[in-house]
């Protein structure tokens, strides 16, 4: 299965980011977003994971199929790790957390409460959320924020494995995950909206 997007543009707050942004993800491979801050590639990731409607254009890709990590990393601060990793797997109808726990080493910190744990835990175990949830389309924002050398090697490890296994990412990141010819990296710049200029009594509404 691949995911084909066609001609897609994307707003927030009712102002145009990108237009006409056309590309195709195919099973077994990913696709780097590149771009400057504000340029619309939350908007676009979130478009893609079906979290948000385009502003015209087509995203071919069944919305259960696709599951979407960004800057909150979806953990309930009163649950434990465990349970945190129970609870995704249910919702998603998963049975195991084992492989999950064993990629990002979160099984010594299986019965502390997710308020405990310090940044790089927390995303760490939001990371390790994505492998219980049996989608084969990730969708990934700035996925290596608060994480240290080593847990960075560990989320390129899985991300290789998922790609291996026929799945796909989609990410903005900047980082360099080492993953080769199974990588294309997408410069978001070239689908930027143009902005039509704007009298001094028009830009204080935006």
């Amino acid at each position: 299965m691949s995911l084909h997007v066609s001609n897609l543009s994307v707003s927030r707050g009712g102002r145009t980011l990108l237009e006409g942004v056309t590309f195709d993800v195919d099973a077994g491979h990913a696709l780097i977003l590149r771009g400057p801050n504000g340029l619309g590639k939350t908007t676009l990731l979130r478009t893609l994971a079906g979290l948000q409607k385009p502003e015209a254009g087509t995203v071919h890709l069944p919305e259960e199929d696709a599951v979407y990590a960004g800057h909150l990393d979806g953990i309930k601060a009163t649950l434990t790790v465990r349970e945190n990793l129970m609870f995704w797997a249910r919702v998603f109808g998963t049975q195991s957390i084992d492989r999950a726990l064993r990629t990002f080493e979160l099984s010594d910190l299986l019965d502390r409460s997710g308020g405990m744990l310090s940044a790089g835990q927390k995303r760490r175990l939001g990371l390790a959320r994505l492998m219980v949830t049996g989608r084969k389309f990730w969708m990934l924002d700035e996925p290596t924020v608060s994480l240290d050398q080593a847990s960075v090697a560990q989320f390129a490890d899985m991300i290789r494995v998922h790609l291996a296994s026929g799945g796909s990412a989609i990410m903005a990141t900047h980082i360099d995950l080492g993953l080769g010819a199974d990588a294309r990296v997408l410069d978001l710049s070239a689908f930027r909206a143009t902005t039509p200029k704007l009298h001094a009594s028009e830009e204080a509404f935006l």
